[in-house]
């Protein structure tokens, strides 16, 4: 028999037991649907996290006081530490070798209140480098300026949705809010950025660093962190050696701070979500291996079923080899039937969460989905080979006999 006879024979096999072979297709059908929407998921997961690290800026790395003691992510503070301050983030700004541009920054939170709306939210203590480092613009009037910073100006950039929620369709230019008790002129407000990273960067309010160490440190010269930006990905490393210096002199030449590299954070980021598509498609897979042993246990139904045609059909010349290759061949359709049905299932899925969730960038690759194939028809070749060798082994004269 040839190839194309073959086929056809398995073809009608199926036809002719639709329900049966619908149901034994199902066991492949979800185990390829299942493996292709969750490599999808961590895929998309990843290129999130990557384009929320984009948006942030590139080049980054952040100093924070306190040295790490472990590694990974978060860092664990030991020890007794200086503290970072302005004087140090200008000190590298003029001697750091490497680096673009510097962004001291305070974090705190407080009240922002106008009138007899008032909202809790974030308040961003900087200065006018972290509108280049962070690529952050305003929507309308100013930024920051040098003068803000010298002067100690009480003066404020609005969050677009902090505005929204303050003055609603109302210009706020020029307008004095009262930011945890302290008066101050609204100059700006932020083009919309939405959420990154958790944080809402719409509702964040943004002052001269002078007015956010009155703010929260009493005056002192104390930093949250210090932002810098490496001229290119080639010189970070460099930069981090430079600043490291230049910081530990300042520091009684004592390490008490650490430098987070952003590259650094994405790698192991990378790992981590490499890790996760592991383990997802490995839990996938077993319903892969159920639909195998589905499909098995079916084409041995079929054999005892279609005794006397194997019977028959040996009688007029078929061959053992004819014979095997027959229930193989529809094992293995049968699997590769289910895995091209799960294919068009995860595409239509990945289409449906792109429509609900626009910003998530969620497509079945084609990777997973050749390997989410290429398992499916291994399946089908390795549970459909006993059934196939135990139809090829019947007696011709006891399979004529078999009723």
């Amino acid at each position: 028999m040839s190839w194309f006879e073959y086929m056809r024979v398995a073809l009608d096999s199926v036809a002719q037991n639709k329900v049966r072979s619908f149901l034994t297709m199902i066991g492949v059908t979800i185990g390829v649907l299942a493996v292709i929407l969750l490599v999808a998921l961590g895929e998309g997961a990843q290129a999130y996290v990557a384009k929320e690290f984009a948006d942030m800026g590139t080049n980054l790395l952040i100093i924070t006081p306190g040295k790490q003691e472990t590694s990974g992510m978060m860092p664990i503070i030991a020890g007794s530490f200086r503290k970072l301050t302005y004087e140090n983030a200008k000190e590298i700004q003029r001697n750091a070798v490497g680096v673009k541009e510097v962004s001291p920054e305070v974090l705190g939170a407080g009240s922002v209140k106008y009138r007899d709306r008032e909202r809790d939210t974030m308040i961003l203590a900087v200065t006018p480098a972290l509108e280049r480092i962070r690529d952050v613009h305003v929507d309308i009037g100013r930024f920051l300026d040098e003068k803000d910073i010298e002067k100690n100006n009480k003066v404020c950039v609005l969050g677009a949705g902090l505005r929204d929620e303050l003055f609603g369709n109302a210009n706020p230019l020029g307008e004095r809010v009262s930011i945890n008790r302290s008066k101050h002129l609204v100059i700006g407000v932020m083009e919309r950025k939405g959420v990154t990273l958790g944080i809402d960067a719409d509702s964040i309010a943004l002052v001269p660093l002078l007015s956010g160490q009155q703010m929260f440190y009493g005056g002192e010269d104390e930093l949250y962190q210090i932002v810098v930006q490496a001229n290119s990905p080639e010189e970070t490393t460099r930069a981090t050696e430079s600043m490291r210096a230049i910081l530990t002199a300042a520091h009684d030449y004592t390490e008490d701070f650490t430098i987070l590299d952003q590259t650094s954070m994405l790698a192991t980021l990378d790992k981590i979500f490499m890790a996760l598509k592991v383990m997802l498609s490995g839990i996938a897979s077993i319903s892969l291996l159920v639909g195998g042993i589905g499909i098995m246990n079916i084409m041995l139904v079929s054999v005892r079923e279609r005794t006397r045609e194997v019977g028959i059909r040996k009688s007029v010349g078929a061959t053992r080899r004819d014979i095997g290759m027959q229930f193989a061949i529809e094992a293995i359709t049968l699997s590769c039937i289910g895995g091209v049905v799960g294919i068009l299932l995860a595409y239509a899925g990945t289409w449906t969460m792109r429509q609900f969730y626009p910003s998530f960038p969620i497509e079945a690759s084609m990777w997973s989905i050749v390997v989410a194939f290429a398992f499916s028809a291994t399946v089908g070749i390795f549970f459909g080979a006993y059934p196939a060798i135990k139809a090829a082994s019947v007696d011709p004269v006891e399979a004529l006999r078999y009723e």
